[in-house]
Order: structure tokens, then C-alpha cells, then sequence
């Protein structure tokens, strides 16, 4: 390869590589440049074409350029306008600059030109000839994936024999940057040139062949969104036939506007959002549309922002607690206590109250009575029989038929995010397989934790903290001791007559009148004779059946009174068996006499409290001990733990020593068809059993209450007003309890406990000191 020193004028090229024995056309509009090509056509017709490193550069300095570029000859000038013209060139050779001469009104540099001769074909080594096998089965390859190349091209590259000019042709006809262009421009080294040319062309061709593949799937992919397109076009001209508003679109901006009306936390807002771009982007007919549809629709219609305005006149609060129900004293007194602190606090926490008492005592109406009072929205959650924890926490959004669960659905429903929920029957929920619904609920009924609640189905936070929660039970039995740490237990007593008496005067008698169309006129009827209904027609610790009982006394009276054409009626003993017929209940009273191994007991039931008769018999025999009357285990076991106290005390309590090797004892408690078992008669069993042996009679006035231990200590027991209130119906005036529970009696109302002497036992002593007939002691 020659080399010859040259002065020429340069043309500074943006974004193109000129190659020798290359045509090309460009514009020229920078003056330099237009000087440049004037001196050039003054001269040789020759110019120096390099490129500038940097194509958006208007005015490249020296150090901007490349060293290196190709000397061509100007073919054709053609003048666009006053400032542009554009030029025909033919490269001829490489070239190198050495310096620059002139840089003031057009760049003139010298350079050194370098003349490369073809090459003949049969002079080609064979590594050479190879080379250009390679590189013109690539660049055909590469044509096919590249239909700019046209086939002339191909053609006159494909033709030519010598490896300098192959690559150089090759090259100018790949899209390639201009840095890699200017790398093979500058190889003067033919083979080199033409190595490096294979490699680009295989690079080039494995990523036509990425695009094509790439190119494929988007056409198939715009395919399929025109023809989506077209249908969505087709099917909104069909709903604005119809008359729906917009389709999708139209049902998206109700979403959106909706959305700006309720203002919900960000995270919320953004969520949203997303759905609804993947229900835009979703087929009308995909089921997962309905999907996206139901969840939004279940977001927007929790109430984020939206609460109601507290009541904070606790005169009021208590007017309306005293309007809706008798008594339940304790309760009305902590909603007021806790109104008063949310006047001093506004962002005190809310309590979790659970009312535990007997049934039909007022606790789920109590519920509502307090949401009026406090002034929230009031919605009841029956938890009885819930044993699956998804009803708590929700489904999750994989499932058919998902949805959120219920206290999610209960906030929508309240429409406000302080309501009061009722949570009726929390004892009665049980677990199998599908999860501890118990277990759901210890975050919901944690004040620390509810502020962020998250519902599966939802899958957001909701703040559950400003819910006043009150839930209700019978027992506390079958509450799990983590979430039963969680409430404010208040225990709910039963009525005492008196209570009932009243609570039938103010409240049911005239719901009842109301609820069947009369007036009050219309039925009389007095406190003895509402005490003989409640005596003889109820037994139960509420009022509910005794509702029942007015109710339909109220249709009778009704019927008679159409049936007559009288203006009222007035209910007396005499018809009171012809309007409800027999009375079912009748309450075992004090027994005529004192009696020999005949002990009235106190019981506690499901109805309220009752009295039990322990009868014992002593018979010659070998020392067995029999229990009948349907006892439970414990029942059975405070038998034996008093007959083991009565063996230690023998010689004390005047017994003989081999009672129970010779006598048979045998303990009846009757009503055998009635299961009885409990923790509180074992003081009753020991008092008869000492009596039947002794053969000294009990008194008939007294009734007792409480466990025994082998050493003869009385242990405490529950239940206490219910079985006070027993003892006070079967006419007795005297209750023997257990000395602990000395507290429970000073917190029971003075109608409880007036007229009955409480004698408080902290042994089998003090109980015998006060249960013997005629003042005898053991």
C-alpha cells in the first residue's frame, strides 16, 4: 500500500462514514463547509470527508473531529437554496490528517493519502480467499434479514474479488454507528479489515433474527389489539345505540369520579387505580372483568373518610339508655363513663365491651340502645355458628366467588367508619378445618393493632381503632383466654321479679298493644296478676318468653274484644287460665316442717336460679353409697368428698365411727329426668347426710349454697343473685353461701337480697350451727 503527502480541503460529515469506492449524496449548510467544497471545485475537485465525533455539534473545533476519513471526488453540486446545497460524492481513498494549515474560513489540512491497489485473485492466499467466502455468505444472509439492502447492492458487492473494497462496501451498507464505522475505516490492514467485518455481520444477523422473531409476535400482537379494537369500536357504537353511556370507558370515569368524591388514603387510592387501567385493558367478556368490578365496588363502598358525629351530652346518652331499658345498671354506667372521657379525649380508644349473662336479659337490644345514645350507626354481626376464619378475614381474590368478610361488609353496610358492631353469640363460634375464626378476631379486638386491619379480600389497611365494638355471650366458658383478654367483661344478672314486673309495665305491655292495634285502655292488668303470669308461665333469667306470653295475651283479649263489642278487658285470676290455659311451671316452696335428711340446695340454670331438694336415706347394709337423680361427675365427686369429711369428723358429729361399713346411704335429688351437676352442693349433700345420720331434722326455712372440701372448708360459688332470688320465690329466709363470697352480695341490689338473712360459712361448723330444727347442734 502507497502513501502520498496531500493538502486538501475538509468537510466535517455529521452521522456519515465515508468509505472509498462509495456514492453518496448529502446536504451542506454551515458556511465552512459550503467554502470548503468552492475552494475544492476551484482545484482538484478532491475534498477530505472525516466525521465529527459528535453529530450535534453545529461548529466542531478541531479536537471534536476524527483523524482519519476518506478522500473523495465532488460529482455533482446541486443548490437547494440561498444556504443549502447538495452534493454528489465518490470516495477514492483513506487518509490520515497531519495537521491543520487553515481553520478560520474553511478547514485546509494536510494529510497522507493512502492508495490501495486491487487485489488479483489468483495472487490471494488462501486464508484471504476463505475469508471473503465467509463474509459473502454472511452479508447475503444478512440481506435477506435486512430488506434496505437492495439487490443491486448485493450484486456489485457480491462481485467484487478483492477484500479491502468487500469489507468497505459491506460495512457502509450495515447500520452501524459511527464510532464502529470509523474502527473499520481506520484498519489499513486488508484481512484485518475483512475479519472484522465477519464478525459485525454475525453479530448483526443474530440480532435481525431477535428482531424479526421480536417484529413477529408484535405484529401478531397489533393483530389481535386492531381486531380488539375494531370490536370495542363496533361495541361502543352499539351501547350508545342502547343507550349506555360509553361502555367500559364511561363506567371507569364514574369509578375515578367516585373516587375523588370520598377521598381515601393514598396507598387506597392507588390501588384503585391500577384495577381500573387493568379493567381497561381487560376483555368486557373476561370473567376476571366481573372480578375487578365486584373488588372495586367492594373498596369504594367502605366509608374511608366518612363518620358520623358523636354524641357528647351524656345527659342525653343516659335519657335515651334509661327510655330503652330497665335496670342493667352496670352497663349504662360504663357507656356513660366512657362518653365522659371522650369529651376530655376525642382520641381515647375505643372499648371492647362483651356482656355476658342469660339469655333474653336485654343484651343484643342493648346494642342498639347504646349506638343511639353515642350516635353511631348501629349494625349487628351474628357470630353463632361462624367456623370458617375466611368469614372473618375475607376470601382471597384467587377464589371463585370471593368476597370480603364480615366486618368489612359490616363498615359498608354501616356506611360509616365509627359505627357500633354488634358482635351477638361471640361464645358460640367453633373451629374445624378451614381455620379458628377466634383466632381471626384477637387482631380486630386489639386496640393496638386494629388501626390497620387487613381484610384478605381487600388486601388494603383498614383502621378498625374509632369502631366501638360490644360483643355479647352466655358463658364465658367458650371464649379462648387470648381473645377473652382482649373485652371488658360485664356480667348481665338475671331479672329479679320486680325488675320483670316493671319491665313488663313500661316496655312490653305497651310494645305489644302497639304491635297488635290496641290502645291502652284496652287491657288491664295489674302486678299481682302480671306475677302470677310470671310465676306460673315463664322460667327463664329474661323477659323473652314473658313478651311472648303478653304477646298472646293481646291477641286473645283482641279477639274477645271484637268477639264482645266490649271497650276493654281486664284480666283477673279467674280468666287467666281461660286466656293462657294451665300454668306450666310450678316452683317447689319451703317444705310444712323440718325434716329428717331433707336439705334444700340453691342451683344456677340457663332460666335463672331454682331450688333443689337433697334427700337422703340410711338403711342397714354394707357401707354403699348410692346417687340417683341424673348427677354429673361433679356432683358425684362433692358426694364422696363430704361422705370422706363426715368419716374424719364421726366422733365430732356425734356418728358412728362404722357408719359406713354397716349403713347404706343413698343420696336422691329429685327431678331424675333433669341432668344436674355443678360445684355448689357439696355443703347440701354433707348437711343431709350428717342428718340422716345423726336423725336430726334440718330446718324448713333455710337453703344453702357451696362446696366442700375433705377437711370441711366451704369454697366459693357463682351464680349468686339467681340463687338468691330462688330462695326468696320458694319462701325461705335464711341462705347459708360461702364466706368469700361476702363481696359478691354487697355488690347485688337491695330488692335481691331484702328479707333474706345471709349466713356467710367458712366451714362445715359454722353451716351446722345454723341448720338444725329446735336449736339442736351436733
Amino acid at each position: 500500500m502507497e502513501s502520498k503527502k496531500i493538502q486538501i480541503p475538509m468537510l466535517a460529515t455529521r452521522g456519515i462514514t465515508v468509505f472509498p469506492k462509495m456514492i453518496i449524496h448529502f446536504d451542506v449548510g454551515r458556511q465552512n463547509s459550503i467554502q470548503a467544497i468552492e475552494n475544492a471545485m476551484i482545484n482538484d475537485e478532491k475534498i477530505l470527508l472525516v466525521s465529527q465525533k459528535d453529530a450535534k455539534i453545529d461548529d466542531p473545533k478541531v479536537d471534536e473531529l476524527y483523524d482519519f476519513g476518506t478522500v473523495a471526488s465532488i460529482k455533482q453540486i446541486l443548490k437547494i437554496s440561498d444556504s443549502t446545497m447538495r452534493v454528489l460524492v465518490e470516495g477514492e481513498h483513506r487518509a490520515s490528517i497531519t495537521s491543520y494549515e487553515d481553520e478560520e474560513e474553511y478547514f485546509l489540512v494536510n494529510a497522507k493519502m493512502y492508495i490501495e491497489e486491487e487485489s488479483d485473485v489468483e495472487e490471494l492466499s488462501n486464508s484471504t480467499t476463505a475469508l471473503l467466502r465467509v463474509a459473502s455468505e454472511l452479508f447475503e444472509k444478512y440481506s435477506k434479514l435486512n430488506p434496505r439492502v437492495t439487490k443491486e447492492n448485493i450484486y456489485s458487492i457480491l462481485g467484487i474479488e478483492s477484500p479491502g473494497p468487500v469489507a468497505d462496501l459491506m460495512i457502509a451498507n450495515i447500520p452501524l454507528s459511527v464510532y464502529e464505522k470509523q474502527q473499520i475505516l481506520e484498519e489499513l490492514d486488508e484481512e484485518k479489515r475483512l475479519y472484522k467485518t465477519i464478525e459485525i455481520l454475525r453479530r448483526e444477523i443474530e440480532i435481525l433474527s431477535i428482531q424479526k422473531d421480536i417484529n413477529s409476535q408484535v405484529r401478531k400482537n397489533i393483530d389481535k389489539s386492531q381486531k380488539e379494537f375494531y370490536l370495542r369500536e363496533q361495541l361502543k357504537i352499539i351501547q350508545d345505540e342502547l343507550g349506555e353511556k360509553d361502555g367500559v370507558r364511561g363506567e371507569i370515569e364514574a369509578y375515578k369520579e367516585k373516587l375523588k368524591k370520598i377521598k381515601p388514603p393514598k396507598e387506597v387510592e392507588e390501588k384503585i387505580n391500577k384495577e381500573l387501567d387493568r379493567l381497561l385493558r381487560t376483555s368486557p367478556a373476561s370473567p376476571e372483568s366481573g372480578v375487578i368490578r365486584t373488588y372495586v365496588d367492594n373498596v369504594l363502598a367502605l366509608p374511608w373518610t366518612k363518620s358520623t358525629e358523636e354524641n357528647d351530652d351524656m345527659e342525653k346518652a343516659e335519657k335515651i339508655l334509661n327510655e330503652d331499658h330497665y335496670g342493667l345498671t352496670k352497663i349504662k354506667e360504663r357507656i356513660l363513663e366512657y362518653l365522659a372521657v371522650r369529651v376530655l379525649s376525642p382520641q381515647v380508644s375505643s372499648p371492647i365491651i362483651c356482656l355476658v349473662g342469660p339469655p333474653g336479659v336485654g343484651k343484643t337490644s342493648i346494642g342498639s340502645s347504646i349506638a343511639r345514645a353515642t350516635g353511631r350507626n348501629y349494625v349487628r354481626l351474628s357470630l353463632g355458628g361462624v367456623r370458617d376464619e375466611a368469614e372473618i378475614r375475607g376470601h382471597r381474590r384467587t377464589y371463585i366467588g370471593s368476597m370480603p368478610g364480615r366486618f368489612i361488609q359490616s363498615l359498608s353496610q354501616a356506611e360509616s367508619n365509627n359505627p357500633l358492631i354488634l358482635l351477638d353469640e361471640i361464645d358460640k363460634m367453633s373451629n374445624d378445618f378451614r381455620g379458628d375464626p377466634a383466632a381471626a378476631l384477637l387482631e380486630i379486638l386489639d386496640s393496638e393493632q386494629n388501626h390497620s386491619f387487613r381484610d384478605h379480600y381487600i388486601e388494603l389497611p383498614v383502621d378498625l381503632s374509632n369502631v366501638l365494638f360490644i360483643a355479647t355471650a352466655n358463658s364465658t366458658a367458650n371464649i379462648p383466654g387470648p381473645l377473652l383478654d382482649r373485652m371488658e367483661i360485664i356480667e348481665v344478672s338475671s331479672y329479679t321479679e320486680p325488675e320483670k314486673i316493671e319491665i313488663a309495665k313500661q316496655y312490653l305491655i305497651p310494645k305489644q298493644l302497639k304491635k297488635h292495634g290496641m290502645k291502652k285502655a284496652q287491657l288491664k292488668i295489674n302486678e299481682e296478676r302480671l306475677q302470677i303470669i310470671i310465676r306460673g308461665y315463664t322460667k327463664e333469667s329474661g323477659v323473652r318468653k314473658l313478651e311472648r306470653i303478653i304477646a298472646s295475651l293481646c291477641r286473645k283479649v283482641a279477639k274477645r274484644l271484637i268477639e264482645t263489642g266490649r271497650k276493654s278487658f281486664t284480666v283477673t285470676e279467674k280468666n287467666i287460665e281461660e286466656l293462657l290455659g294451665i300454668p306450666r311451671y310450678h316452683y317447689e316452696a319451703k317444705s310444712v316442717e323440718p325434716q329428717i335428711g331433707v336439705v334444700r340446695g340453691l342451683a344456677w340454670t340457663s332460666v335463672g336460679g331454682d331450688t333443689l331438694s337433697v334427700e337422703v336415706n340410711t338403711m342397714e347394709g354394707t357401707g354403699k353409697l348410692q346417687l340417683t337423680g341424673q348427677l354429673g361427675d361433679v356432683m358425684k365427686e362433692s358426694a364422696k368428698a363430704a361422705m370422706s369429711y363426715i368419716r374424719s369428723k364421726a366422733a365430732e358429729l356425734g356418728v358412728d365411727p362404722n357408719f359406713y361399713k354397716n349403713t347404706d346411704i343413698h343420696i336422691h335429688i329429685p327431678e331424675g329426668a333433669v341432668p344436674k351437676d355443678g360445684p355448689s352442693a357439696g355443703i347440701t349433700m354433707a348437711s343431709a347426710m350428717i342428718s340422716a345420720l345423726t336423725e336430726k331434722p334440718i330446718k324448713n326455712d333455710i337453703a344453702m349454697t357451696g362446696e366442700i372440701t375433705l377437711r370441711g372448708r366451704v369454697l366459693p360459688i357463682g351464680g349468686l343473685k339467681e340463687k338468691i332470688l330462688a330462695a326468696k320465690r320458694a319462701g325461705i329466709v335464711k341462705v347459708i353461701i360461702p364466706q368469700e363470697n361476702k363481696k359478691d352480695v354487697s355488690e347485688l341490689e337491695d330488692n335481691v337480697t331484702e328479707g333474706i338473712e345471709i349466713i356467710y360459712a367458712k366451714d362445715m361448723t359454722t353451716v351446722l350451727e345454723h341448720i338444725f330444727a329446735n336449736d339442736q347442734e351436733v
